[in-house]
């Protein structure tokens, strides 16, 4: 028999602030963390707008990293890795677990991913090999590019000595990581897993990597408050953000052992390819649909058990339609709703914008406190829904207090890849 996986621990640097309350509170009021870009440095893209983390003092919830780290860290971690060490370092707090003797550090590890990883890093580099020769080259360049070294400067930071591990999958990065590490749980790997995502990728040249794609939304530079629009009528692309979120996942005897405080359970982790194009989902959201039937039957349950899914929804025009599909097959199939709006489905990415390594973590985060509250967060920007979707309660706007025992969230990516957790309220 397999293991199980309980939640006892989060942790949050995003857009709208540092920290678990700061962010989840200005969620819940409909805030959003896009703003606009520095017009000089982004004087050349389309979009010049972006999630970003605010910076300022601690006090303020937000970012100087001097306040968090030591003037070495900072010189050997790139900012993706920054976030997920100070993200680790809230869940591990909140958790209250460190590792005190030999046992509790090999039965700790670390599963922290990055979409992207250290872009900045090969974009300076790369100049200053062409322009100055090799010798300007850092010998700090390939740890600093490494996806894996987040986790191990988690690892190194509080003496963990079990799994390190590191997923990179595109904007499924964060729930891959977050699902490989209940993985090791189940199977008697590990006791504790950190794990999550990470992402600081806003530069220029990735900015406009992404125009080129057709992905971001190109015609919001004056409206960056409404420019990410999940499931709207006007929605026109997503818009980058930046951040980390992490988890802490025990395995539950362990977590009741020691009278942890429990969040939720991870019951159910499904994954998929859609195998059909890489950077377009199938208009029938396919993929999609088998990662979180997958997710449900990892955790035994029906999809009418399903109170609240988070989407992935980007605000892309392709996407959030493909998305909603699946879910309407889903939700709607066999064993499932007779109504549509009966499914209680939103978007947070509205207020934080696309994380792309970091979404999936991030919006784990969200759903094991909406199981904790009893409330879904809002779709801001929902003003009308796209004619093309189906009757969904979509939660515009404005959050919506419920009984909420059990959330389904997705990640989806380039590649077509598709990722799904499936978290419970925790039970005997």
């Amino acid at each position: 028999m397999l293991n199980r996986v309980v939640v006892t621990g989060l942790g949050v640097v995003s857009p709208l602030g540092l920290g678990v309350k700061q962010t989840w509170t200005s969620l819940l009021a409909g805030q959003c963390g896009i703003r606009s870009l520095n017009p000089e440095q982004f004087a050349s893209q389309q979009s010049r707008i972006a999630g970003f983390v605010p910076q300022g003092n601690a006090a303020e919830s937000a970012w100087t990293a001097s306040e968090w780290l030591s003037r070495d860290q900072i010189r050997r971690m790139p900012t993706f890795m920054q976030y997920a060490l100070v993200a680790a370092k809230e869940a591990l707090s909140d958790a209250k677990w460190s590792a005190e003797n030999d046992q509790d550090r090999t039965d700790t590890g670390v599963c922290i991913g990055s979409g992207i990883g250290a872009f900045e890093d090969i974009f300076s580099t790369s100049l200053l090999y062409s322009q100055q020769g090799p010798k300007k080259v850092s010998p700090l360049f390939v740890p600093r590019l490494l996806i894996n070294s987040a986790a191990a400067h988690i690892s190194m930071e509080f003496g963990f000595q079990g799994p390190s591990h590191a997923a990179t999958t595109a904007c499924a990065t964060g729930a891959h990581s977050i699902g490989d590490a209940a993985k090791f749980i189940q199977l008697g790997e590990a006791k504790v897993m950190v794990a999550g995502g990470a992402e600081s990728c806003i530069h220029p040249l990735a900015i406009t990597g992404f125009e080129r794609s057709r992905s971001l939304t190109t015609i919001s530079n004056d409206s960056s408050r409404t420019a990410s629009r999940p499931f709207d009528k006007d929605r026109a692309g997503f818009v980058m953000a930046e951040g980390a979120a992490v988890l802490v996942l025990e395995e539950r005897q362990h977590a009741l052992s020691r009278g942890a405080k429990i969040y939720a359970e991870l019951a159910g982790y499904g994954f998929a390819s859609d195998a059909h194009h890489l950077t377009q989902p199938p208009a029938d959201g396919n993929g999609a649909y088998r990662s979180m039937r997958r997710a449900l039957q990892g955790a035994g349950l029906l999809p009418q058990s399903i109170d609240y899914i988070n989407a992935h929804a980007t605000s892309t025009p392709l996407g959030d339609v493909a998305e909603a599909r699946a879910v309407k097959d889903l939700m709607l199939g066999e064993d499932g709703f007779t109504k549509e709006d009966n499914v209680c489905i939103s978007s947070t990415k509205g207020a934080t914008g696309h994380l792309l390594g970091a979404a999936g973590a991030i919006e784990a985060v969200f759903s094991v406190l909406a199981i904790e509250h009893n409330v879904v967060p809002p779709t801001i920007n929902l003003e009308k829904v796209d004619e093309s979707m189906p009757n969904f309660n979509f939660v515009p706007l404005q959050k919506q207090e419920k009984r909420i025992d059990t959330v389904l969230t997705n990640s989806f990516g380039f590649g077509g890849i598709n990722a799904s957790l499936c978290f419970t309220k925790s039970k005997d």
